[in-house]
This record gives C-alpha cells, sequence and structure tokens, in this order.
C-alpha cells in the first residue's frame, strides 16, 4: 500500500500506549479484488481485558486535566487527521470499497466530530437551582461517567470511531474501542496519530479480534466499564445489552433500520430522484440510514421510476479508488448473494426488476445497482433492511395510509419525506416515528445534530449537544447550613 506517511499503517492492537502482537493474525483484503493488504494481530479476551485495566488506570490524570487541556489535546489530533487525510482515506478505500470521494468525505466527517467535542467540552455548564430552604445551596456539576467501551461496525470505519471516542475524551472519560475485523487498519492509524496528538497512554486503546463473543463480554461485563456503546445489527445489539445489564451499564446504542423514502404527488421529483439516490446508493447502499423503502404517489409513481432508472443507470460501478467510480463493491460476497436473494424472492412475488437485478464481472463482491417496483409490504425487500444498491418502489394513495405503512416496522432509525406542501412536510415529519426524519433531502447526517433511532434502532444519540451529555454524569450537590 503506497502511503505519503508509512507508519500510518499499523498491524498491531494499541494497548496502553503500546503496540502489541498476538498469536495469530487476521487477513485485511480489498473487497474489490480480494488484494491482501494486511495481516492483522488478532487479539484476544485477555488482550480486550488489558485494554480496560490500562483505560481504568489512565483514567484519573485524564479526567482532572481541565476542558481547555483535553480540548487541546483533541484539537491537534483533528489536524493531524486532516492534515493526513489522503493517507487515510486511501487506506478506507481499499479496506472497504466505497468510492476514494467518498472516504475523503468520511475523513473530514469523522474528524469534524473530535473538532466539535473539543469545543463542546468547553461548554459542560452545571446549575446552581433555586433553593427550597435558605439555609441550603443547591447545585448540579457534570462529571465524566468513567471507562467507555466500544463496538465499530466496518461500513464507516473512521466516523464511527470519532462519533463516538470524541466526546467521550472530551468529556474526561478513556477509551476502548473494538473495530471491525473486515476494516481494522483506518481504526489503528487514527490511534497512531491519537498517539503523535499527545493522548496520555492508556487514554485510548484498540483490540482488533475475531473472536467477537468473547471480546464483547470483556467490554460489556467487566466492573471497570462504566458504558459500552456501539453500532451495529438489532440482532447484536440485543445480546450486547443484555450482558450490559449484568453490571446495570450505561449504554448507547445504534442498530438496524428500515427506512422509509415517502414522495407526495407535490414533489419535486428531479429533487426526490436526487436524493432517493444520494441515501440509496452511497457506500453501495451499506448505511444504516440508506433508503429501504421507497412509497411514491400513484399519480407520480410512473414518472418518478422513470427518472430514477435514468439517474441510477448512471452510477459507474468499479474500484474505489479509479477515476470516476460512484459505487463500490459490496464488503464481502455473503452481503452480495443476500440482496441477490432478496431481488429473487420480489420477482418470485411479482415484481419487476427496471434495471440491473445482477451479478457483475468486475469481481465477486460487485451488484449491479438495482431498481425494482411493483413491490408491496409483505415481500421480504419491504420487511428486512437491505444494505445494498437495491431500490425498491411501491406505490401509495393516501396520506395517512402511506404513514401507517411506514411506521409499520419495529424500526425507527431515518425516513425521509418529499413534498413542496410545507403544512403537509410539518405534519408527516411529526407523524413518522423515527429518531431523524430528513424533508426534501437525502444527506442530514451533520456533527452539530444527535444522530440515533426510537424503537428497535437503538438508544441514546451521537452528535450534537446530546452526543456529549451521553458521557456524563449529573452529580446534584446539596450544601447544608
Amino acid at each position: 500500500m503506497q502511503l505519503a506517511k508509512p507508519e500510518l499503517l499499523k498491524t498491531q492492537n494499541y494497548i496502553n500506549g503500546q503496540w502489541r502482537d498476538a498469536a495469530s493474525s487476521i487477513e485485511v483484503r480489498d473487497p474489490a479484488n480480494g488484494t491482501l493488504l494486511a495481516e492483522i494481530a488478532d487479539g484476544s479476551a485477555t488482550d480486550a481485558g488489558a485494554a480496560v485495566a490500562a483505560a481504568h488506570t489512565a483514567l484519573p490524570a485524564w479526567r482532572e486535566k481541565t476542558a481547555a487541556e483535553r480540548a487541546a489535546v483533541l484539537k491537534r489530533w483533528h489536524q493531524l487527521i486532516m492534515d493526513n487525510a489522503d493517507d487515510l482515506a486511501r487506506i478506507l478505500t481499499l479496506e472497504q470499497g466505497k468510492p476514494l470521494a467518498e472516504a475523503k468525505g468520511e475523513i473530514a466527517y469523522g474528524a469534524s466530530y473530535i473538532e466539535w467535542y473539543a469545543e463542546e467540552c468547553r461548554r459542560a455548564y452545571g446549575q446552581t437551582i433555586p433553593t427550597h430552604n435558605p439555609a441550603m445551596r443547591l447545585q448540579t456539576i457534570r462529571q465524566p461517567v468513567g471507562v467507555v467501551t466500544c463496538i465499530t461496525p466496518w461500513n464507516f470505519p473512521n466516523a464511527m470511531i470519532t462519533r463516538k471516542a470524541a466526546p467521550a475524551l472530551a468529556a474526561g472519560c478513556t477509551v476502548v474501542i473494538k473495530p471491525a475485523s473486515e476494516t481494522p487498519l483506518s481504526a489503528l492509524a487514527l490511534c497512531q496519530l491519537a498517539e503523535e496528538a499527545g493522548l496520555p497512554a492508556g487514554t485510548i486503546n484498540m483490540v482488533v479480534g475475531s473472536d467477537a463473543p468473547a471480546i464483547g463480554r470483556v467490554l460489556t461485563e467487566d466492573e471497570r466499564v462504566a458504558k459500552f456503546t456501539f453500532t451495529g445489527s438489532t440482532a447484536v445489539g440485543k445480546i450486547l445489552m443484555a450482558q450490559c445489564a449484568t453490571g446495570v451499564k450505561k449504554m448507547s446504542m445504534e442498530l438496524g433500520g428500515n427506512a422509509p423514502f415517502i414522495v407526495f404527488d407535490d414533489a419535486d421529483l428531479d429533487t426526490a430522484v436526487s436524493a432517493c439516490v444520494a441515501t440509496k446508493m452511497r457506500n453501495a447502499g451499506q448505511t444504516c440510514v440508506s433508503t429501504n423503502r421507497i412509497y411514491v404517489h400513484e399519480s407520480v409513481h410512473d414518472e418518478f421510476v422513470e427518472k430514477l432508472r435514468a439517474k441510477v443507470a448512471e452510477l459507474q460501478v468499479g474500484h474505489g479508488t479509479d477515476e470516476g467510480v460512484t459505487v463500490g463493491p459490496l464488503i464481502h460476497r455473503r452481503a452480495v448473494e443476500r440482496v441477490a436473494q432478496l431481488v429473487q424472492d420480489s420477482v418470485d412475488a411479482g415484481a419487476t426488476i427496471e434495471l440491473g437485478g445482477d451479478f457483475l464481472p468486475a469481481g465477486e463482491n460487485y451488484y449491479a445497482p438495482t431498481v425494482i417496483s411493483g413491490v408491496t409490504d409483505d415481500m421480504r425487500i419491504a420487511q428486512e433492511e437491505i444494505f445494498g444498491p437495491l431500490a425498491p418502489v411501491q406505490k401509495f394513495t393516501d396520506e395517512d395510509d402511506v404513514i401507517r405503512r411506514a411506521n409499520n416496522t419495529p424500526y425507527g432509525l431515518a425516513a425521509y419525506v418529499m413534498s413542496e406542501n410545507i403544512r403537509r412536510a410539518n405534519r408527516v415529519v411529526e407523524a413518522l416515528e423515527y429518531g431523524m426524519v430528513a424533508c426534501n433531502t437525502g444527506v442530514f447526517s451533520t456533527t452539530v445534530a444527535p444522530f440515533g433511532g426510537s424503537k428497535e434502532s437503538g438508544i441514546g444519540r451521537e452528535g450534537g449537544v446530546e452526543g456529549m451529555a451521553e458521557f456524563y454524569e449529573t452529580k446534584y450537590c446539596c450544601f447544608g447550613a
């Protein structure tokens, strides 16, 4: 791998300020062509325990630093990430598959969380409460919750780490991170830059390991852990939540979604199609907020499908480092086969392939960007999170009915509404049972706003002032006469 700064390519776990080997290794391969990129030390539950111990030991000194001192280190980390953005984006593209332009966007997006929380930690205000007794003084103060453990996914291997680690570190917590085994290189590169920025030994620790259940148990059940945060599937999240319950850990969970995308008859169809493609095809559809169910009013359905088909046909599939590529491979062959099966099940049930619907010769992990019409609510494709470049379109006739259909899911992460009628837009946005609703746009995630879901899509928020609050304990102080 050619990098301007070769030391960013790390292959060991990072524990207590030291790079550590392991008895075995994990292969990291380019999903686009199977090329071996690196062999990473395969960390164990023992390594996870050592990382928690290091974080626990480092906690007192780090939380006692002033907010300004912590902010200064985090700002240096942010600057180092931006200075090395090209290398970090290349690492990300090679191990994850997304186009280089998207990878560069993720690096900047991830770094923005570090910058934001470096500033926000200086505003962790408490309160003086009007007293019930003239002889008493009542106050609240905010204090760091303690050691924070994190498990992060492969689809955003940079940003999902900074979105958790930045507010935790800013609040005065120390962190232990288990990144996805498919994409550890981006995570380890962040640790290298954190070390260069001056984060003290033990404040940030990284354990890559193939034995996820064993490592997960340490990160959720160790008595020294105060808070656990996870981004991933709802099924795995439920297991980890149960494990956290044994020690009554604080937790944040950003889990699965089944996002509706509702196009009303008064929508600007060109805007709607562009927004739909942006949310559906970004990262080859492998995002938790990707559009999953596209509901289009019957009066504009055919026109929308034709415009969507034309827009999707313009997408260029290939290796993420190639010029002009807009859609890369899926993360592995299992993901491709699952998408293909969803397509086949839909066609068998009466849906129509408008575009795509097949494998591509570029490599075993590629699947053609696909548009399907004639989808109904009882099909698997409407009930499961797709996680692939597959856009299924359904018809609707009535506002109340489409809201009911959109809400008829155990998930509640993100939803999208396309309408030029401000009164309708407000009604529908408020009626949708989702943690985040975007109107007339397909891209809404930002550092300064809370990200998270309702129902089985999660607990807690990341981003904004709400994301900072997740890593504080609010202590009530009562001073008597």
